[in-house]
């Protein structure tokens, strides 16, 4: 009953600063205070309008280290809400508000549970660190990325990393989140020559030009994927081209696309075989490409073991290993880790109105993670609820 109280406060707290990335707005100060009674060293680290900061206990054994963010997407239209998106609120069971699941209560779930422990085990032969940025819902750029530019510069490492990002499907547990593709974007303008539709003779038209280079990169088979992770997938997400007359062929075709690929196809053979196939069409173009992300791979070991344990304990849940959905910071946090998981509640209504975590998962989420350290602690002890 405390665990649950304890939990649901803190993450009420949180979700009632609106942190709008990057504007922590007050988050981090309140974690830090919570963090510093149990005897950590805080260090923080504020690189352009980002907040950020990265906490240490411990000074024997496996460094284990929690990452999260305090920061949020916009609330869009609250008049849409059911409540107001910062004011927390409890109905039917649900805790609402912008933050709930995603992630606020996985940081409220990190700070409790480290909480329990270590006022009863403060002998604990573990490193414990927290690394809390406030611009992972943002560009990015002075986040979670710059705080592993400076560990690395320092040759600070991680055994085991657990991220709080929500990932579970129906039910919290059933899915630990062990790697993500890596996301890789282009955008292609093809030249053409701009002219009447009634004299093509004397015109370009890119969009024609274009056509069966796009058709072949749609129905191209990049890769067959691994245990891991699913084939490689290519989408067009924007094509754009014309003055928006009808009688006029365009000059020019932007298109824009998405490549999300697994560890079996690099971003820079990607690349190449889009060239490859753009030049056999003797296309006249352009690319500006954006990697944002490589993908990253923890194999089924240590840490998705004491994961699938901890939530069978606490839950009931087998937990399935799975690379899907988009991108994270753990593909900063990974040059860095040994072992880095993601774990956290239910992610239907994430940057959704009414958005909501159930409240009994949030006490179940922090005996998650201190049933972890438990067992990364004391990997003989029996362990229970």
């Amino acid at each position: 009953m405390i665990m649950e109280i304890e939990t649901l406060k803190l993450a009420k707290a949180l979700i009632a600063q609106p942190s709008v990335t990057p504007d922590d707005h007050g988050c981090q100060p309140l974690l830090m205070s919570r963090l510093s009674a149990l005897g950590f060293n805080i260090e923080t680290m504020r690189f352009g309008e980002t907040d950020n900061f990265y906490a240490r206990w411990g000074n024997q054994g496996p460094l284990i280290c929690f990452a999260g963010h305090t920061d949020v997407v916009p609330a869009g239209d609250e008049s849409r809400w059911n409540s107001p998106p910062f004011t927390p609120t409890e109905r039917e069971g649900k805790l609402f508000g912008r933050g709930a699941a995603d992630m606020k209560s996985s940081v409220a779930a990190f700070i409790t549970a480290c909480e329990r422990l270590l006022l009863q085990q403060p002998d604990l032969p573990l490193r414990l660190a927290m690394l809390i940025t406030s611009d992972e819902e943002g560009d990015g750029h002075d986040g979670t990325k710059r705080v592993v530019e400076t560990l690395k510069q320092r040759g600070e490492l991680i055994d085991y990393c657990i991220v709080g990002e929500p990932t579970a499907v129906d039910t919290l547990g059933d899915m630990i989140k062990n790697g993500r593709r890596g996301s890789l974007s282009g955008t292609l303008r093809v030249h053409g020559r701009q002219g009447h539709v009634a004299y093509p003779h004397l015109a370009a038209n890119p969009v024609h030009l274009a056509a069966a280079a796009l058709a072949e990169l749609t129905a191209m088979h990049w890769d067959d994927g691994n245990t891991y992770f699913p084939p490689t997938g290519f989408q067009i997400s924007n094509i754009h081209a014309g003055t928006g007359a009808t009688n006029v062929i365009p000059g020019e075709l932007t298109v824009q696309f998405n490549f999300r690929f697994s560890t079996e196809s690099g971003a820079e053979n990607l690349r190449q075989r889009v060239h490859t196939i753009l030049d056999k069409h003797n296309l006249h173009y352009d690319i500006d490409w954006t990697l944002s992300g490589q993908p990253f791979l923890t194999t089924a070991g240590r840490l998705t073991d004491v994961a699938q344990k901890a939530i069978k304990s606490v839950c009931g849940v087998d937990a399935e290993l799975s690379t899907t959905g988009g991108t994270s910071d753990g593909r900063f946090i990974k040059n860095i880790a040994r072992e880095l998981i993601e774990l956290g509640p239910v992610n239907a209504t994430i940057h959704q109105i009414d958005e909501c975590v159930d409240i009994t998962a949030l006490a179940q989420l922090s005996a998650i993670y201190e049933n972890m350290l438990q067992q990364l602690a004391w990997p003989d002890a029996c362990l229970h609820k």
